[in-house]
C-alpha cells in the first residue's frame, strides 16, 4: 500500500470515528429521553434552564382530543427550548385543576376530564422544582397551556423563590406563553376578518387552529365538516369550522417568539 493510500485509509477511519462520536451525542431536548449522565453533562455544558410544560386532561369538544393541552405544551416547549439554546424540557404535567367533582362543574361535566385540587397541583410543581434545582438547573420555568391555573404557577414560583432566596436558582411563571393567544394571536385573526364569536375562548377557531398547526391528529376534521354547529352544550365556546393549520401557525410562531423573549428577560442575571 502506498503512502497516499495509507493516508486515505487513516483519514476515512478518523472521519468515521468523528461521525460515530457525533451521532452518539444525545440531541434530544427532552429530559426524559436522556440518561442521568447525559443530563449531568448537558447541565455542566451550560444547559441550565429547564422548562416545565403544564398541560391538562380535559374535554375539548367532540372534535378535539382530551390530551390537546399536553401535546401542545410539550411541542411548543421543545420549540422554545431550541430557540433559547440553553434549555431542556421536563415531562409534561398532565393532571391539573379542572373543576369540581361533586357536583361536577366546568369541564368535569364531560367524560374524560381529570381534575386535581389546587393544593395537590401546587405540591407537584413545587416538588418538581426542588428536584430540578438538585439536578443543577439555575432557572426553572413553568409554562401553562391552560388559563385557569396561571395563578397557581405564579404562587408556586413565588413560594420556591422565597425558599431559594439564599441561592442563585430562580423559578419563573412565564404568563406571556398563555396571554399571547388572547392578545397577539386573537388580534391577528380579527385582522383577517374573524369575529369574537368564531375565534372563541375554548375549542373554537383559535384553539382548534393551534392544535392543527401542532399536530393535526388532535382534531377530528370530519366532525368540523359535517353535522350541526357545535355549541356550549358540546363544550365548545366559539366556532371551529373554519380552523386551519395555516391560521394556527401564526399563533405558534407568536407564542414561541414572545415566550423566548420573556424567558430571556426573566433569566437575565445582569
Amino acid at each position: 500500500m502506498t503512502k497516499f493510500a495509507r493516508l486515505l485509509v487513516a483519514y476515512a477511519f478518523l472521519s468515521a470515528a468523528v461521525a460515530g462520536a457525533q451521532s452518539a451525542q444525545p440531541r434530544s431536548l427532552l429530559l426524559e429521553e436522556l440518561t442521568w449522565t447525559e443530563l449531568r453533562d448537558r447541565v455542566a455544558a451550560g444547559s441550565t434552564t429547564i422548562i416545565v410544560p403544564v398541560g391538562g386532561t380535559e374535554q375539548n369538544g367532540p372534535h378535539m382530543t382530551l390530551g390537546k393541552h399536553n401535546v401542545r405544551a410539550k411541542a411548543l416547549a421543545e420549540k422554545i427550548a431550541e430557540k433559547l439554546g440553553n434549555a431542556l424540557v421536563a415531562p409534561v404535567v398532565a393532571y391539573t385543576p379542572e373543576g369540581g367533582v361533586n357536583p361536577p362543574s366546568g369541564h368535569m361535566r364531560f367524560p374524560g376530564t381529570i381534575t386535581v385540587s389546587d393544593a395537590a397541583f401546587e405540591a407537584v410543581l413545587e416538588s418538581a422544582g426542588r428536584s430540578l434545582k438538585l439536578a443543577g438547573f439555575r432557572d426553572v420555568v413553568f409554562l401553562g397551556d391552560h388559563g385557569d391555573y396561571q395563578k397557581d404557577l405564579q404562587v408556586v414560583a413565588a413560594r420556591l423563590n422565597g425558599e431559594w432566596k439564599a441561592s442563585t436558582v430562580r423559578a419563573h411563571a412565564i404568563i406571556e406563553y398563555y396571554t399571547v393567544v388572547q392578545t397577539v394571536f386573537d388580534k391577528a385573526l380579527k385582522d383577517r376578518g374573524y369575529g369574537d364569536d368564531e375565534i372563541g375562548t375554548h375549542a373554537g377557531l383559535s384553539d382548534t387552529s393551534l392544535a392543527l398547526a401542532v399536530d393535526p391528529s388532535l382534531v377530528r376534521t370530519e366532525r368540523l365538516q359535517s353535522g350541526p354547529k357545535l355549541t356550549v352544550a358540546d363544550g365548545v365556546h366559539g366556532d371551529p369550522r373554519r380552523a386551519s393549520a395555516e391560521l394556527g401557525k401564526a399563533g405558534v410562531d407568536a407564542i414561541v417568539a414572545r415566550t423566548v423573549d420573556a424567558i430571556r428577560k426573566a433569566t437575565n442575571r445582569h
